[in-house]
């Protein structure tokens, strides 16, 4: 007797192990290391759970010492705008290219998931990053603590910002090479000069 439940914990235990490793290679080893698959449910509820095991108690129940005013949301708006937009849009949304190219793709703040956490885990996310995604570790120094808090701020606010904020906010995004070029062809337009004259003045002043 003791022979066959032997035998039937060794068949389980086979039958468990091949099922997990198919479970890898469909996974992942079939797709190699790319970034473009979506991480599966299982996925998602693990990489959250360790998440939650990572950030310290004390950590946890902090409470945000930086109080809620428009100069605040203003500061932090900008903040954010400058650094946090280029991956979770300036809405939170995490719809932009950079944001939706990772692994795990930016989430969108404004939802639960991102909403129910405690003012002290957000402040430690901003602060330590997320090993193994693209959220790196922002902290350092007593003052940026005070940007970070700020930031806290503004995530609450993300579901209720407003149009106007948005389009302030679009003034105040890093701009590439291409963005400049374009707004100096308009500023040239607006002069006067014709797209031809204004290409070759700028090819002069090279």
């Amino acid at each position: 007797m003791r022979g066959l439940l032997w035998l039937l914990s060794g068949a389980v235990t086979l039958i468990v192990l091949i099922g997990v490793g198919g479970y890898v290679y469909l996974r992942f080893l079939s797709h190699g290391l790319s970034a473009h698959v979506q991480p599966t449910a299982i996925e998602a509820s693990a990489a959250h759970l360790a998440l939650k095991l990572a950030i310290p108690a004390g950590a946890r129940d902090r409470q945000n010492p930086i109080a809620a005013s428009d100069e605040v949301l203003a500061e932090a708006r900008a903040h954010w705008a400058d650094h946090c937009a280029a991956c979770h849009a300036n809405d939170g949304s995490g719809q932009i290219p950079l944001g939706q190219q990772m692994y795990p793709p930016a989430p969108d703040m404004r939802k639960q998931p991102t909403q129910q956490k405690t003012d002290g885990e957000l402040f430690y996310i901003i602060e330590n990053g997320i090993r193994l995604t693209g959220m790196p570790a922002w902290g350092g120094n007593a003052r940026h603590e005070q940007d970070s808090w700020k930031l806290v701020r503004f995530i609450r606010h993300l579901p209720s910002l407003s149009q106007s904020e948005i389009r302030e906010m679009e003034s105040l995004n890093p701009k590439s090479p291409d963005d400049i070029e374009e707004e100096r062809q308009e500023e040239e337009f607006l002069k006067g000069a014709t797209p031809a004259e204004s290409a070759t003045e700028h090819h002069h002043h090279h």
